[in-house]
């Protein structure tokens, strides 16, 4: 029986296989707190045990943000430890998606910044609107990413090019994405939807073990030792919950303001 969700869409086309899930929270950018994280991991766990489903395209609703970030309000209220297990629980999620032995393509189709430039990465290809941004901003708030993006943008980017983009907080454009690795592909707003349909269609007309097993594989290359990776971005994500930087990071960026760093 399908799951109803608040924060997500679930749109199974029956015809083509293809599985369509929206983050739908448009009054908050589709940012991501715990509840839809939640739903996240009950909804990749649903359409990974359903035969049905052959394919999963992952988008945002609206025009402005496929996941615009974190719920700050929400992350203002943890302390370190509890950083370290919403962290944890975040990065299992997102693994869902990433072990999928049926592929998962995310439509970016706006904002891709934080825990949503974390999410596009645990999908299997990024296809970006030409209006999409991404980025990593965390360090902004006195914080690093805590899903998994210290790991995979230097899976997909490189070492020097990741730590640029992750120490600047710097945000670039769908070109400079598709230029560097991070998206596979830029397309026009409006045509967004219909080419990762396509995309995915040509994908999931091959063999399904085949193509599970490819998945499998591909990511076989980079678990050696990548364990120990998550587990550390996990604890430093917590550990950083307990400085003064964070409370002032976070409590800048709720009142709209420049942050005071002092480093403690």
């Amino acid at each position: 029986m399908a799951t109803s969700f608040e924060n997500l869409l679930y749109d199974l086309d029956a015809a083509s296989g293809i599985l369509t899930i929206t983050l739908n929270r448009p009054t908050k950018l589709n940012a991501l707190n715990a509840a839809t994280i939640d739903e996240l991991g009950q909804a990749i766990d649903q359409a990974r045990a359903d035969a049905a489903v052959r394919g999963i395209l992952l988008t945002g609703s609206g025009e402005k943000a496929f996941v615009a970030g974190a719920d700050i309000a929400e992350l203002a209220s943890l302390d370190g430890p509890g950083a370290q297990d919403a962290a944890a629980r975040g990065q299992a999620v997102f693994r869902r998606f990433e072990t999928s032995p049926k592929p998962v393509v995310a439509a970016v189709n706006g904002f891709a910044l934080g825990g949503g430039c974390e999410l596009a990465m645990a999908c299997h290809l990024r296809v970006a609107s030409d209006n999409a941004r991404f980025g990593q901003p965390e360090v902004n708030l006195g914080l690093l990413p805590g899903y998994g993006g210290t790991q995979r943008l230097v899976q997909l980017v490189g070492k020097g090019k990741a730590l640029e983009l992750l120490l600047t907080a710097d945000q670039i454009k769908a070109d400079e994405a598709l230029r560097l690795g991070l998206a596979n592909h830029v397309v026009p707003q409006g045509e967004l939807i219909s080419f990762c349909k396509a995309l995915l269609s040509k994908i999931i007309s091959k063999a399904p073990v085949a193509i599970g097993l490819t998945i499998d594989c591909v990511n076989n290359f980079f678990d050696e030792g990548g364990a120990a990776g998550f587990t550390a971005e996990a604890a430093a994500f917590g550990q950083a919950f307990d400085t003064a930087d964070f409370k002032e990071g976070t409590a800048a960026f709720l009142e709209k303001r420049p942050a005071v760093f002092k480093g403690n």
